[in-house]
């Protein structure tokens, strides 16, 4: 017994040990690259694992590149993953750029690669163009009328501009500055709609792709819509502020009429307590007349008869208050 249990646990050291062989130096891998006609050695291979390098990964890129005749070479496919790179995208791309005669070097893929953009996805929308619907873009002619465009943007990668260039979301806001601008200069917002090719082609004399990482094929208004007349709600809001305006200085004029007359009144307040005041003296004067000698009862009774004409003459004078007076009596 003890015999078969050493045996089974020679076979079983020899099986992890094969493993770890196989695993440590691939064999198979090596051969696959062998008949594809990439010259690697096992050497190499072994090296790769120690630098944490998937060897399949390298190997895998090195074939297909050999396929599509773009030679590649081990240590920058090596250097470009452990920089962090996406080694088949980059390889899928050389290999669809030179399909499609796209000038695409390998450290311009890896750069763009690197980027964070997609080198891949760049090179087909290359080869097929991308169309980009715009957002609802609002914008008033010039005689006020208020107009709500949809735009399709077609554009294509530019490979060359991928690394720095600006993305859609620059694309779409010049695109909807270029609209607005367009329409804005349009005398009337009839002749946009009779013509709305007119602000496609405004737009794209613009040069709206500058700096940006694609090119601009093509600009197509899907749809034009007829918004609010601002001209006439802002000549409402105006004439409004006019009214409240005048309204202002009407409530002004008004406010300093009333403190005149409030003014007047008392003045005439003032001046009534002042004859009332003088007319107080007028007895005191009399009294003190009589005392000098300088007046006598002749005098006085000439006084009083003056004062009672006088009244019956304003009492004639005013009807109204002579009634009142006979009333009172």
């Amino acid at each position: 017994m003890e015999g078969i249990g050493m045996y089974v646990l020679i076979i079983v050291g020899a099986i992890i040990l094969l493993w770890f062989m196989l695993y440590l130096i691939p064999i198979g891998l090596w051969f696959q690259a062998l008949v594809s006609g990439v010259r690697i050695s096992l050497l190499q291979l072994v090296f790769m694992r120690w630098r944490k390098v998937p060897p399949s990964v390298i190997v895998s890129a090195m074939i297909e590149g050999m396929k599509a005749g773009i030679p590649l070479k081990r240590d920058d496919l090596e250097a470009h993953f452990l920089a962090g790179g996406h080694v088949s995208q980059v390889v899928h791309a050389l290999v669809s750029a030179s399909k499609a005669n796209i000038e695409l070097p390998f450290q311009m893929a890896t750069a763009i690669d690197l980027a964070g953009r997609d080198v891949l996805e760049a090179v087909q929308m290359s080869v097929n163009p991308k169309v980009i619907d715009t957002p609802a873009v609002t914008a008033v002619a010039k005689d006020g009328i208020q107009l709500v465009s949809k735009a399709r943007v077609t554009v294509r990668a530019n490979i060359k501009q991928l690394v720095g260039g600006a993305g859609e979301e620059t694309v779409l806001a010049r695109v909807g500055e270029g609209i607005v601008s367009s329409i804005g200069s349009a005398s009337s917002h009839k002749a946009v709609l009779e013509n709305p090719d007119s602000i496609s082609k405004l737009v794209l004399e613009k040069g709206l792709d500058a700096g940006t990482a694609f090119e601009i094929l093509s600009i197509d208004i899907a749809d034009i819509d007829i918004g609010k007349n601002i001209g006439a709600e802002l000549q409402m809001d105006q004439a409004q502020a006019d009214k409240n305006i005048a309204q202002a200085r009407a409530e002004e004029r008004r406010a300093m009429a009333v403190a005149v007359e409030q003014e007047m009144k008392a003045k005439a307040q003032e001046a009534r307590a002042k004859v009332i005041e003088a007319e107080v003296t007028i007895p005191l004067a009399i009294a003190e007349a009589f005392k000098a000698g300088n007046l006598g009862i002749m005098d006085y009774y000439k006084f009083k008869n003056i004062q009672a004409d006088t009244a019956m003459r304003d009492s004639i004078a005013q009807p109204g208050k002579g009634d009142s007076n006979k009333k009172n009596n």
